[in-house]
């Protein structure tokens, strides 16, 4: 298991390209894996920060794309913060992002943590 999101991000990286290797022109666009990789990093850096550190990741492609579990040891639920129009703030847009970038996201809570599912699109 990744000690933390930079981790998390290789194993995701290897995968990709086991996967796509030797498939000339068939692999996901840069894009497609820059969002993959960032969705990774943002759900592994909320299970260390806010959910109590990471107690499970697991990583495989599917038939719809790239799908990720990202357990914690928080019962807490992802938050939104809610933004004021014009002000610019730092941090507190890991969820929104995780949200927007993929095709699905589903929480599962556990006792004693949670079990977050994203799935990636990669086509």
């Amino acid at each position: 298991m990744p000690r933390n999101a930079a981790a998390a991000r290789d194993v995701v990286t290897r995968l990709l390209e086991a996967q796509f290797c030797g498939l000339a022109g068939e692999g996901p666009a840069d894009v497609v894996v820059a969002d993959a990789l960032l969705v990774t990093s943002e759900l592994v850096t909320n299970a260390v920060r806010h959910g109590g550190g990471l107690t499970g990741f697991t990583a495989e492609v599917t038939d719809d794309g790239l799908l990720l579990t990202v357990a914690d040891a928080s019962t807490r639920a992802p938050v939104t913060e809610e933004r004021s129009p014009g002000v610019v703030s730092v941090g507190g847009y890991g969820w929104l992002l995780v949200r927007r970038l993929a095709k699905r996201v589903s929480v599962t809570y556990l006792p004693g943590g949670k079990h977050i599912v994203a799935l990636v699109a990669l086509a």
